[in-house]
């Protein structure tokens, strides 16, 4: 018998490989190096919360839930962005439980984005945009974050925009800088908007880490913006509980809709009794204000650790990570540099380049800080000798 002839498949994403998160975690624990890349905690949630979803599986909670999400949740959500941000949602209509804020983050853009369409990114841009623009058919057009503190420069964003922007993806706070949005920002995008019908999808997953007494600007909030946005946000980075993979969707009830049209034929539904025990940790302590309070603690802790070495920290005022620059180290590649850190000195960290399409990265990775305090405490301790 001859041989086979392999069958060659014109991929839909030529340029995109395995994520960056996934290959440095991998390589993380092939080394046995310290895990500062991808972004989890290497701690555990409230035991609280885990004998919650036991309750609620021992209850009987083990089938479809509604496609919508658990209409406990929704109307916990729907108080509390009300509470926080002084918008209602309505719970029955305006509010899509996903599998986590990838997922809600993809039926947007999918929702939205037809062949031609473009869609403006702000970069470094968060892994998962780009492609789930390329699948739809768009075509993305990015615009620059400026500076060592990655400030979004609105007039370049008003010069890109015309009659084809279909989409303004926005992140706030951001991942991977850390940058978070001012009142400057939101004026600056509500003039954007002003002179585009462009529909805005924006990305809070962090909403409620963020630092030294600032306001989170979720879009919700700023009623000119929220008439014509998608707010995604998650439980995962809240409620340190990111492997359960369970976000949401809030937006006005026609685009809610069509996000809810993909959303069903991408999931259609994601576990009911996790669910229903958010459910009852969103009603107890709708404003998480000991999270805030957590990861500051860990980031002062962490920019204290790094005194002691030749990186340099960037203003890192959300999120869990921080940006350094390491210019005083090495002038290698960030993606080079950032393999010699893991396999020589046991810290894995992710390069910026996989966040940027067409700029220059420069000297900077990012380093996860939701990790124990002896574990940043033993990363600082080898981080010391590069």
């Amino acid at each position: 018998m001859g041989q086979t002839k392999e069958r060659t498949i014109e991929s839909k994403l030529p340029s995109t490989g395995v994520s960056i998160f996934a290959i440095m975690s991998r390589l993380a624990e092939e080394h046995g190096a310290i895990n500062l890349s991808q972004g989890f905690p290497d701690f555990d949630c409230d035991p609280d919360l885990v004998e919650a979803v036991a309750r609620q599986m021992r209850a009987g909670h083990n089938q479809y839930p509604p496609m919508l999400g658990i209409v406990a949740l929704r109307e916990a959500l729907s108080r509390k962005i009300e509470r926080l941000y002084g918008r209602r949602y309505d719970p029955a209509t305006e509010i899509t439980i996903t599998s986590g804020a990838t997922e809600g983050l993809f039926s947007s853009l999918t929702a939205l984005v037809r062949p031609g369409d473009e869609v403006v990114l702000l970069q470094p841009a968060y892994d998962s945009y780009l492609p789930a623009v390329q699948l739809c058919g768009g075509r993305p057009v990015f615009v620059t974050l400026r500076g060592t503190d990655y400030r979004v420069d609105w007039d370049e964003v008003r010069r890109v925009v015309n009659a084809h922007t279909r989409v303004i993806v926005v992140n706030s706070p951001h991942n991977p800088t850390g940058m978070v949005f001012d009142a400057d920002d939101i004026r600056g995008l509500t003039s954007v908007l002003e002179r585009t019908d462009a529909i805005v999808v924006a990305d809070e997953v962090y909403e409620h880490i963020v630092f030294d007494g600032r306001r989170h600007e979720s879009m919700a909030r700023h009623p000119d913006i929220a008439d014509r946005a998608i707010v995604i946000s998650s439980f995962g980075k809240t409620y340190h509980t990111t492997g359960w993979k369970i976000g949401y969707c809030a937006a006005p009830r026609a685009l809610s809709a069509e996000v809810a049209r993909v959303h069903q034929f991408v999931t259609y539904t994601v576990n009911g009794a996790i669910q229903r025990a958010y459910a009852e940790w969103v009603d107890r302590d709708p404003l998480a204000e000991d999270v805030a309070r957590l990861y500051q603690a860990k980031r002062d802790h962490f920019l204290q650790l790094l005194e002691g070495t030749r990186f340099r920290p960037l203003p890192c005022r959300g999120t869990y990570f921080q940006m350094v620059d390491y210019s005083a180290i090495t002038n290698e590649r960030d993606s080079d540099f950032a393999m010699r850190l893991l396999q020589e000195h046991g810290v894995a960290a992710i390069p910026v380049s996989p966040f940027l399409t067409d700029a220059e990265p420069g000297p900077v990775l990012r380093f996860c800080f939701a990790k124990r305090d002896e574990t940043l405490e033993r990363a600082a301790e080898r981080l010391r000798k590069v």
